[in-house]
């Protein structure tokens, strides 16, 4: 939805103020302020109904974060499993 919003803003605009347009957007301020508002409706929605979906949230992300820092190992394992078949 964000980026339908903001192709819909740009559409009409020439190429030339597209960066005026857009510098607001990567401001330390804004970035700041939109997390913060993220985190507030992630509260609302999630911690102030005591939902269960806050724990899942973190046990998916850990599985994904262990998946992420075991891929460069396993890669490195089934590459080497591979030339030593060729080898062989």
């Amino acid at each position: 939805m964000a980026l339908r919003r903001f192709y819909n803003e740009i559409k009409g605009k020439r190429v030339s103020e597209i960066p005026e347009h857009v510098k607001p957007f990567l401001s330390l301020n804004y970035i700041k302020k939109t997390i913060q508002r993220g985190m507030d409706n992630y509260h609302a929605k999630y911690i102030e109904t005591s939902s269960p979906e806050p724990l899942f949230h973190v046990c998916y992300g850990g599985m994904i974060f262990s998946y992420l820092v075991a891929l460069p190992h396993e890669r490195r394992h089934l590459e080497h499993m591979q030339h030593h078949a060729q080898n062989h």
